[in-house]
């Protein structure tokens, strides 16, 4: 069973609730309660540390989980005021991946903890979707279109309008928890999750007060199911923990019942002496007036209802969201208890990734017979017309083209891996030959036209077409410094053939751990299938390709 335990959002509503069920139901020692704000998590931790005594070390930890550890104690607020932090979260969000990953605030508190379990209960969707992309593209256009064209006031507009973009930081949050995760030997990672409407569909008549549907509820709908798809991807990645998601379907509630001084959705929380306008006498309707010439009578203190993430609620508006036919609501207690057994292993029905697992199509038995169908009309058409049927280029990633290319060398060379690998005792050979035969198999002509240059055995002489694939362009430039040795190796190796002596080597090891393969699966039979293993008959190109991804770049399917 499971010890060490990290709650992110642990001291909302839902948080809490997995906190105290994981104490009263598992065996943990410690959990860190980590919330946005230092004061919430460091309650909580209080709060739960005087209910259980010291059966359990609570821990508290705080911070933004999307921001980098420098930044993650201030205000999204703060920060997008600030040019300069503006354009490093823009380096963050956009560009180099190591660079954000070894900065970012949720991979630190991973590696620093480094917990068994992960219960996300951040409400991600709420916080991504609010941010207001729709907001930051009516500002956009504004001075887009304004004339004159471009105005100087406009780049901090464009700047958080490209913060604000939702796909981005969920693409990176995940790939952080992946690699974070992974490297860090967390074994379950569990997201409580949100349809964004609360179950309701297009017809949902709550909005932000604009038209229904709400642009922002379905903004939201959207982060919360594309968040959901990437879990499915990193719940079908090798060596990722056991992934799941609960997605409650309602109104999460409730805290508690009290009179409090609210705020509303413009933060006022003053009540003030109205003050009489003849339309009339007015060419325009001021909507935001200065609250100096307004006279304050007192605060807006009424009875309110606490349900946590989810805001304050009147009695009037708590009892048309729970009302029959609208949102309804579920406890906190009964999601967590759900995130419990799912936890322990239980089989409750209700976690998502399992339940798109078992929806899926997944491959079939005809396909597979199709496939060979495919296969032999394909090398019978090769036959007839001369012209081989290697690569495109349409198919990613660049590897894949360029490994196509060399396969088909070799084979045209050599005919079996055998004989390549026999005449592989002399690498530099090797590679005069298959230049060689550069113009005899069309890969001279086919590969560079396609963008997939050719780098000839000495290594600095290059046959390309008009245009070059790897390295891939980044904003305008259309252009790359040479010089770099390292720089070079990492293109070769990502997307050019590469006819130097060096990769010939790398081939032969290939060739002979596929053959060794090969001969497992005859004389262990099925037992000695897997993705390790070269099943084809012959020498294949595509099953060649394919077993490179499968044991080298690790790109291969569990599911």
């Amino acid at each position: 069973m499971y010890h060490d335990f990290l709650i992110l959002g642990g001291a909302g509503l839902v948080g809490l609730q997995v906190c105290r069920h994981i104490v009263q139901r598992l065996q943990p020692r410690r959990i860190v309660v980590a919330s946005l704000l230092r004061a919430e998590a460091e309650e909580a931790a209080l709060k739960l540390e005087r209910e259980f005594g010291d059966r359990v070390a609570f821990v508290p930890a705080w911070g933004d989980l999307f921001l980098p550890a420098r930044h993650a104690d201030r205000k999204r607020k703060e920060l997008l005021a600030d040019r300069a932090v503006r354009k490093e979260l823009l380096a963050a969000l956009y560009d180099d991946f190591e660079a954000a990953y070894r900065d970012n605030h949720l991979v630190q508190l991973i590696r620093q903890h480094r917990p068994e379990v992960i219960v996300d209960c951040v409400n991600t969707a709420t916080g991504l979707s609010y941010q207001d992309v729709f907001d930051g593209s009516a500002k956009v256009r504004e001075w887009i279109g304004a004339e004159g064209g471009y105005a100087p006031e406009g780049v901090t507009d464009l700047e958080v309008f490209l913060l604000s973009q939702s796909v981005p930081q969920l693409v990176r949050h995940v790939r952080f928890v992946h690699r974070a995760t992974t490297e860090y030997q967390t074994q379950v990672y569990l997201k409580v999750g949100t349809t964004g409407t609360g179950g309701m569909g297009l017809n949902i008549p709550y909005t932000h007060s604009e038209d229904r549907p709400s642009h922002k509820l379905l903004a939201k709908n959207e982060a919360a199911f594309g968040h959901t798809g990437l879990l499915f991807l990193l719940a079908r990645t090798p060596d990722a923990p056991i992934v799941k998601e609960v997605k409650p379907a309602a109104m999460i509630g409730y805290r508690g019942v009290k009179v409090a001084r609210a705020r509303d959705k413009h933060e006022n929380s003053v009540l003030y002496a109205p003050v009489a306008v003849k339309l009339g006498e007015h060419k325009a309707l001021e909507l935001r007036q200065s609250a100096e010439g307004y006279k304050e009578v007192g605060s807006l203190e009424v009875p309110l209802v606490d349900t946590g993430e989810n805001g304050v609620f009147t009695r009037g508006e708590f009892a048309a969201i729970t009302a029959l036919g609208q949102m309804e609501f579920i406890t906190p207690e009964e999601i967590a208890r759900t995130v419990v057994h799912e936890i322990r292993g239980a089989n409750t029905g209700q976690d998502i990734v399992s339940s798109l697992d078992a929806s899926v199509l997944n491959p079939s038995y005809k396909a597979g017979l199709l496939r060979s169908a495919a296969m032999h009309d394909l090398e019978a058409v090769e036959l007839e017309t001369g012209v081989p049927s290697i690569a495109l280029g349409r198919l990613g990633p660049p590897e894949l083209s360029k490994l196509l290319f060399e396969a088909q060398l070799f084979k045209q060379a050599y005919g079996t891996m055998a004989k390549a690998i026999e005449a592989g005792a002399d690498p530099a050979a090797v590679s005069k030959r298959l230049e060689g035969i550069l113009e005899k198999s069309g890969v001279a002509k086919t590969a560079p036209s396609i963008g997939i240059p050719v780098l000839l055995p000495d290594g600095q002489t290059v046959l390309r077409g008009p245009r070059i694939n790897v390295p891939e362009l980044v904003g305008h430039s259309a252009s790359v410094p040479l010089g770099d040795p390292d720089a070079l190796d990492k293109w070769a190796k990502k997307g050019w053939i590469d006819l130097r002596p060096s990769n010939i080597q790398t081939w032969i090891g290939r060739f002979r751990a596929m053959l060794q393969t090969r001969a497992d699966l005859r004389e262990a039979g099925s037992a000695a299938a897997s993705t390790h293993t070269y099943s084809a008959a012959g020498f294949e190109i595509g099953e060649v390709v394919a077993w490179v991804f499968n044991n080298e770049l690790r790109g291969f399917r569990i599911k």
